[in-house]
């Protein structure tokens, strides 16, 4: 539907420019823009860009000339990544679960799970037996969740995602597509000291031949994710041995991302894509790791922690270090490393 500057700035507690009243019904980059769009020109950098489109209205940076944009109307956004939040969810127009309501009749559902009021649940679904689903959750097509799971309001679980046993998602959680929640964790033992733990002994001899053969440890911890976490397309996270995996509230997980058994993760995270974290280890409240990052297993890492894209964690961080490589490092350590190397190589 569209909607007015006035309103839109209202919902973002923004100010506006010019012509109030201008009605947008799609937002759209500068150079692309055509009338009836709400250009997201947030930054100087584009000026150029929204002079050239059919754009009358934008959202601007604090200070742009209206006149000099040759717009009739704007929306001035000082933080424009934060306008961009605000207006994106405004004009969403929920394509995965527009139309839809109630349960579809190809939905398969044991006769022990609770629906909440609200809730719709799509084609194809899979609920088992003693699964909670709260109230307005929005389950999508070909969604299959084990027994013994309890799902949060507003909770949303987009196409193909699999939910194993024991697994409690919290409010307002979204799940993209093909991600895996509480599948068991990699957790296997040798008979005898493995290959791994010989090899750290041996220092460098050949090792001898061994018994290989791996024996399961099985995963009975299921996995427990607080409030207004978000997991990406094909993301996983393991259920623990004993004690349940932990993604703490605000976590957000990018796609492609694998949380281990027993792996606890503190509030407000950002694991960006195809980063991984070993089992057992602990990430503080605010860690951020960065694409291709990884931590290994029982290490703990210090609240506002930043891990650099690439880094791979072989050791505890203290609280708020930023850092960097492999093996990682503090960020400045490392930069003067590699400026000292490549001094080496230039002689």
């Amino acid at each position: 539907m569209p909607q007015t500057l006035k309103e839109l700035a209202a919902s973002l507690g923004a100010e506006t420019l010019g012509d109030a009243s201008i009605s947008v019904d799609r937002l759209a980059e500068p150079l692309e823009a055509r009338e009836g769009d709400l250009a997201l020109a947030v930054a100087p950098k584009f000026a150029a860009h929204l002079k050239a489109s059919g754009a009358r209205a934008a959202v601007v940076w604090p200070g742009a000339n209206l006149t000099e944009l040759g717009l009739d109307g704007a929306i001035v956004a000082p933080r424009g990544r934060l306008a961009m939040a605000g207006l994106t969810q405004q004009m969403d127009r929920d394509l995965a679960f527009g139309g839809q309501a109630g349960i579809h009749p190809s939905a398969v559902i044991d006769p022990s799970a609770k629906i909440g009021a609200g809730a719709i649940i799509g084609p194809f679904v899979v609920i088992a037996a003693e699964v909670h689903i709260g109230a307005n959750a929005r389950i999508g097509s070909h969604v299959s969740i084990s027994r013994d799971v309890e799902i949060g309001a507003d909770a949303v679980l987009h196409s193909g995602v699999r939910i194993g046993p024991n697994v409690v998602i919290g409010h307002r959680c979204i799940v993209q597509m093909g991600a895996a929640i509480g599948g068991d964790g990699f957790s296997f033992t040798t008979e005898t000291p493995s290959n791994v733990e010989r090899a750290v002994r041996a220092r460098g001899e050949p090792l001898d031949p061994m018994d290989g053969t791996w024996h399961r440890i099985h995963s009975l911890g299921g996995v427990v994710i607080g409030d207004n976490v978000e997991v990406g397309a094909n993301s996983t996270i393991d259920a623990g041995t004993i004690r349940a995996t932990r993604v703490s509230d605000g976590c957000k997980i990018d796609n492609l991302v694998q949380v281990g058994h027993n792996v606890v993760l503190g509030a407000d995270c950002l694991l960006c894509a195809q980063a991984a974290v070993a089992g057992s280890a602990v990430l503080g409240d605010r860690v951020i790791l960065g694409g291709k990052s990884g931590v290994a297993d029982n290490l703990t890492i210090g609240r506002d922690v930043v891990v650099g894209g690439g880094a791979i964690v072989l050791g505890n961080v203290a609280d708020g270090v930023f850092v960097s490589g492999h093996p990682a490092q503090p960020t400045h350590e490392h930069r003067a490393g590699q400026k000292a190397l490549k001094r080496l190589t230039q002689q």
